[in-house]
């Protein structure tokens, strides 16, 4: 398949393990291990053609965001960064929000959602009144990892703060088996609200080989749901080290991609990417 102008991988991460603890990064899961830099990120985009990425947070801490705008003032590479703020303390979110949006790059704003003890998380008095901030700054929130205690409660968020564009990523990490069409008919809530989009990212399931025919449900849920001016691609490395890598990842989804009508791959690969995050202009 052709590529746009320029291709953006909308999910990527980075992380030093001297700057903080990610103490999710336990030695079961092997290669991530480790620090990932932006020298070897830049590598593997450039092995598949990729010509820019998102940098998402994988800690919710201020030094992993902190971390990442470092990258993105060194890198030019790095289209935007999606960064954490304390949702729950809504004061100190507006100051870490006032912090982080001195930087160009900053774009958006994410909770692990799915290491938080708390079910009622996006329920919550205060986190609604942060995320109100987001969308009256235009800065969209991620939602990661959503199935199955989030998805449900992320439609509901949309439709109580219609200025926020909520973002699914992972498609909400669909499951399989017999639960697919549950997770299916929640997420057709999520998509009836008009701020949601989502990201075609983070599909692979450790254990199993990844391919185009294991992906097609979902992927085929998703075009139906958002369409391809609602949807992002994304790598979500370096998670795929654990099975297809960054290059297998990009094979069997460019594929998918690639049956597309030629305008529906350009917002998959770089026009939602654009306009949820703000970097349509950045080079």
């Amino acid at each position: 398949m052709t590529n746009p102008v320029i291709s953006t991988d909308a999910h990527l991460h980075l992380w030093d393990l001297d700057r903080s603890a990610y103490s999710w990064i336990t030695p079961e899961l092997g290669p991530l291990r480790a620090t990932i830099t932006a020298e070897r990120a830049r590598a593997e985009l450039d092995a598949c053609g990729i010509d820019r990425a998102v940098l998402v947070q994988a800690e919710d801490s201020e030094a992993d965001t902190e971390f990442l705008l470092e990258v993105a003032d060194r890198c030019d590479w790095v289209a935007g960064v999606v960064g954490w703020a304390r949702l729950d303390e809504p004061a100190t979110a507006e100051k870490q929000l006032g912090r982080w949006l001195a930087h160009p790059t900053f774009c958006g704003v994410r909770h692990l959602v799915h290491d938080d003890p708390r079910d009622d998380f996006l329920a919550l008095p205060a986190v609604r009144t942060s995320l109100g901030l987001l969308g009256a700054a235009g800065l969209p929130f991620d939602v990661p990892d959503a199935w199955p205690r989030h998805l449900a409660a992320t439609a509901q968020l949309a439709g109580a703060i219609p200025e926020l564009t909520v973002v699914v990523d992972h498609l909400g990490k669909p499951p399989t088996g017999p639960t697919f069409g549950a997770w299916r008919a929640v997420l057709a809530d999520v998509a009836a609200h008009p701020n949601t989009v989502a990201k075609v990212s983070g599909l692979q399931v450790r254990g199993t080989d990844f391919t185009v025919d294991a992906v097609r449900p979902a992927w085929e849920a998703a075009l139906e749901l958002f369409g391809p001016d609602r949807l992002m691609w994304g790598s979500d490395w370096p998670m795929t080290l654990l099975t297809a890598g960054y290059a297998g990842t990009w094979r069997v989804m460019s594929t998918l991609i690639g049956e597309l009508a030629p305008a529906e791959q350009e917002q998959l690969l770089a026009g939602t990417a654009g306009r949820v995050y703000g970097i349509e202009e950045r080079p």
